[in-house]
């Protein structure tokens, strides 16, 4: 016993010490996405390590995505760009870590991941080829480097790794896995607890697997839901209940930071009934525009989208501040170069 302690000391030494880290902030969270979705802790914090670099990757820092999960023809939470199996993929984008950990886990109910479940939980070396099988990942080497996480960092005995402060658990071991099949027809697995069976898969968030649009034609189903007009020349959209800056942007297939530069929307939140325009506004209006009167209670930014200009050239042209947002009722502006009367 003494010498297999000093040789898993000696071991422990050559570890790494952020992934130790990592490992303790996250597997609380690995164990209860075992229990509720049926996912081997193990393969769910070895993803994690290896996807997000224990959290440090440029993924999870700037958008809190430690799975690398790319964006889906459903998904319509935020968005960010990165260069991966091609430039500028479009990945998920969440609000913290923990929405990460959970999307993942919802995201391996889909029909494609199904026959991972028939795999036994403590099974890990079958899940992660399994993963890569059902094509999770590019890398061909992505099941061994799974597999050598979870042997070097003892993955597999993440309920033994609990603190002493943690209260102790039973001891949930799987005997072996059977598949059932569901009213639907579809399989789902079963882990078996002792004698007693417990589904851990009760529905399917996506009944059928739906071949995602090409950036083509989910730009023409954007533009079927959302009929296009003009003004002063640009095409532009009117935003719909549900509509962000971010789901608009990726089914135009558009980068978000440039179609909120075309709408001067950087920093500003999206609201039903906005125009978005979809390509830059123009510089100067019709010449029968040049001077307006401000309405009461419009902000520059209203004029600029009710009259398809840019908000830089307006506060150019009259020697307007930057910050300058709100006018006095009936105050005169200038959308052109006015020549002067002699």
């Amino acid at each position: 016993m003494t010498a297999v302690l000093m040789s898993w000391n000696m071991a422990a030494q050559k570890l790494n010490p952020n992934y130790l880290a990592y490992i303790e902030q996250w597997k609380a969270i690995a164990l209860q996405n075992q229990a509720e979705y049926g996912i081997p802790a193990s393969i769910i914090m070895a993803q994690a390590l290896l996807e997000s670099s224990a959290g440090s990757s440029e993924l999870a820092v700037n958008a809190n995505n430690h799975f690398g999960i790319k964006c889906t023809n459903e998904w319509l939470g935020g968005v960010y760009y990165h260069d991966d199996d091609s430039k500028g993929e479009c990945f998920r984008q969440y609000g913290d870590a923990a929405e990460s950990f959970k999307d993942h886990a919802l995201f391996l109910q889909r029909p494609r991941y199904a026959t991972c479940f028939e795999i036994a939980i403590e099974d890990y070396e079958g899940w992660a080829h399994r993963l890569k099988a059902c094509g999770y990942a590019t890398d061909k080497n992505y099941a061994p480097k799974l597999i050598k996480l979870i042997e070097d960092y003892q993955l597999y005995d993440l309920e033994g790794q609990k603190t002493a402060a943690e209260p102790a658990k039973a001891d949930n071991r799987k005997t072996g896995t059977e598949p059932l099949k569901g009213e639907s027809g579809k399989t789902k697995a079963t882990v078996i607890h002792g004698t007693a069976p417990i589904a851990i898969i009760t529905h399917d968030p996506e009944p059928e697997y739906v071949e995602p649009l090409s950036a083509r034609n989910e730009k023409k189903l954007f533009l079927l839901q959302h009929p296009s007009h003009k003004c002063n020349g640009v095409s532009y959209v009117t935003a719909r209940e549900g509509d962000t800056y971010a789901n608009i942007a990726f089914r135009l297939n558009v980068r978000e930071r440039s179609l909120r530069e075309w709408n001067d929307a950087l920093g500003r939140d999206l609201e039903v009934g906005d125009r978005v325009f979809m390509s830059a506004k123009k510089k100067r209006v019709p010449q029968e525009k040049s001077i307006m009167w401000v309405h009461p209670g419009e902000s520059l930014w209203m004029i600029c989208q009710r009259e398809g200009i840019r908000m830089a050239q307006v506060q150019k042209l009259n020697g307007f501040a930057p910050e300058l947002r709100v006018f006095r009722t009936r105050q005169q502006i200038y959308l052109n170069k006015v020549k002067e009367e002699r």
